[in-house]
């Protein structure tokens, strides 16, 4: 019964009861914080409005915020100026482009900076995720956060830019290995039925961080001693010192010990578990306890995840996901470049741009909930997968043929209909990739095994960063290669719309525990369930014969049909 955590163990010890309720409210708490992290770089590197006081030789002073080519609208070099006075329209007064004037030719190192925290996030899900699976959640959680307390508050005391940008690497670094542990956590602390709920609460919270980021940094201006910035760091910092409690609080998972037979520890936390969820140990009737007790000798075994290239299955499905996710934000960036009028000034609309994104996010959560409990796990990223790619091909085909077809001699309604016409598909794209974002990162944390569930969302969560990360790329390019950018990303969706009808149904059924229970864990055919579990149970030795069909031996005459 013990490799059976959610049909046996669980509901000995109380199921989903009042104790596994309190630790999941533990885990939603610092969603807000990190939703404050993750969105801190729009307020901390964002673009100023320039004026230039002192002008270089010819050229007439210019206002206006600052072009990527570092040109005027006449294409006068705008770095030609001695003498700057950059103005801020997202809630500070100064930030980290204001402090060390990051404009012309210093334009560059924003971008670096925007980079750091992105790839920091990415080592950090790689590495913590394997850490996670080999020393367990807890340890990897009470590091990640001490260390970002540490290398947080240290970015608020940057001497320079180049310091600035070291620093933000190793807060993403711990910022990620913070975010996995606790998805985790919350993960199998949950019987079938709670998993994709308790998930989205924290998903809400997160929305709600970005939601409050532009009100946090208006409540950072104008302090007597210190630069906007460097209070705002502080402010989004400082939170997570409330989680250091959790050191005695969020204990180590049930499930991750006893997957990995960590069988005395296993025994105590049953043993409180059941306490306090008032259940006694001694008339349980299940025989889960009596069970543990014969297996006390075994010595813990740990699994990494590169035994998943020795499976058939799953690594098949965590590839798909990884695919799923960067596509997913990946193709996310592209539409909402598409949305944003590019004849309005970037600055004087930040704010819009940033709520609509974040209203969008809202109700992605919002219609994530009634889709899944309706068309289940694979058919809701099917479904949102599919309205992604329609979004993004009737975008790149359909306005082509309005202007082309329709309206070749009626110039100004043909870019007023192309001008909607994209918005309407960059807000339906924005809102379709990123449910399929959001879902694939759940989906893989459903059907990896517990013993390298760390390693394997961690995967997921990489390719969701190198997702991100093309948005800074092509911001350094100057949107270079844009519209193809978008067509590959196009493609991507189509060949993940195939390759997700290959991934099983994880909805209502328990967490596999084992690699053997992940590469089991497969989708649904039109065999039998019996004939297909034989066909997964056979080794490549029993298909040695399978020359000898009765075509075969009716043409060598051995047999008959």
């Amino acid at each position: 019964m013990l490799p059976r955590i959610d049909g046996s163990v669980l509901p000995a010890v109380g199921g989903f009861g009042r104790h596994q309720k309190q630790l999941v409210v533990l885990t939603w708490i610092p969603a807000l914080f990190i939703g404050f992290s993750q969105f801190s770089d729009y307020f901390l590197l964002a673009q100023p409005n320039g004026t230039c006081v002192q002008a270089a030789g010819n050229n007439s002073n210019w206002t206006g915020p600052f072009p990527l080519n570092g040109t005027t609208g006449e294409g006068e070099p705008l770095c030609a100026c001695r003498e700057w006075r950059l103005e801020l329209q997202t809630g500070l007064s100064q930030n980290v482009v204001t402090k060390w004037k990051l404009v012309c030719d210093s334009a560059w190192k924003v971008h670096i900076a925007k980079f750091s925290l992105l790839v920091g996030s990415i080592f950090g899900y790689l590495v913590m995720g394997v850490m996670a699976d080999w020393f367990g959640r807890h340890p990897v959680l009470i590091l990640s956060l001490l260390f970002m307390l540490v290398f947080g508050l240290s970015v608020a005391f940057s001497a320079n830019v180049t310091v600035f940008s070291t620093l933000r690497f190793f807060e993403g670094f711990c910022l990620a290995g913070l975010a996995l542990c606790l998805y985790v956590l919350r993960i199998e602390l949950c019987l079938p039925g709670w998993r994709f709920s308790m998930t989205m609460v924290a998903s809400f919270l997160m929305v709600g961080g970005q939601l409050l980021m532009p009100g946090v940094a208006a409540l950072c201006r104008h302090w007597p001693d210190w630069d906007d910035w460097q209070v705002l760091q502080i402010v989004i910092i400082s939170p997570f010192v409330l989680m250091l409690p959790y050191i005695w609080l969020l204990p180590e998972s049930l499930r991750w010990l006893l997957a990995t037979q960590h069988y005395r520890r296993s025994k105590a936390m049953m043993l409180r578990i059941a306490r306090r969820n008032q259940v006694d140990m001694a008339t349980e009737s299940s025989g889960v306890l009596a069970e543990l007790e014969q297996e006390l000798h075994r010595k813990p075994q740990r699994t990494c995840i590169v035994k998943m290239m020795s499976t058939r299955n799953l690594w098949k499905n965590i590839v798909v996901l990884c695919v799923n996710s960067l596509t997913g934000y990946g193709i996310h960036h592209c539409f909402a470049r598409s949305m944003v009028d590019p004849e309005a000034r970037p600055t004087a609309l930040c704010h819009a741009d940033y709520y609509t994104m974040a209203g969008i996010a809202v109700a992605t959560c919002l219609a994530l909930c009634p889709a899944v409990g309706l068309m289940g796990r694979r058919g809701g990223l099917l479904t949102f997968m599919i309205v992604t790619a329609l979004a993004s091909l009737l975008q790149l085909g359909l306005l082509n043929l309005i202007g082309k077809y329709s309206l070749r001699h009626d110039a100004v309604l043909r870019d007023t209909l192309n001008r909607k016409f994209s918005v309407a598909f960059s807000i339906i794209g924005m809102f379709s990739s990123h449910a399929v974002s959001t879902l694939s990162i759940f989906f893989c944390a459903e059907i990896t095994p517990t013993v390298i569930r760390g390693g394997g969302l961690g995967l997921v969560l990489a390719s969701a960063g190198f997702g991100m990360l093309t948005a800074p790329i092509m911001e350094l390019h100057n949107q270079k290669g844009y519209f193809l950018h978008h067509v590959i990303f196009a493609c991507c969706t189509l060949l993940c719309i195939i390759c997700l009808l290959l991934l099983p149904e994880p909805r209502g059924q328990p967490l596999p525990e084992s690699l053997a229970d992940g590469e089991t864990f497969t989708r649904q055919t039109l065999l039998h369930p019996g004939e297909q579990h034989l066909l997964l149970a056979k080794s490549d030795g029993e298909y040695s014969r399978v020359h000898d069909t009765p075509l075969h031996l009716s043409a060598t005459g051995g047999a008959t049909v």
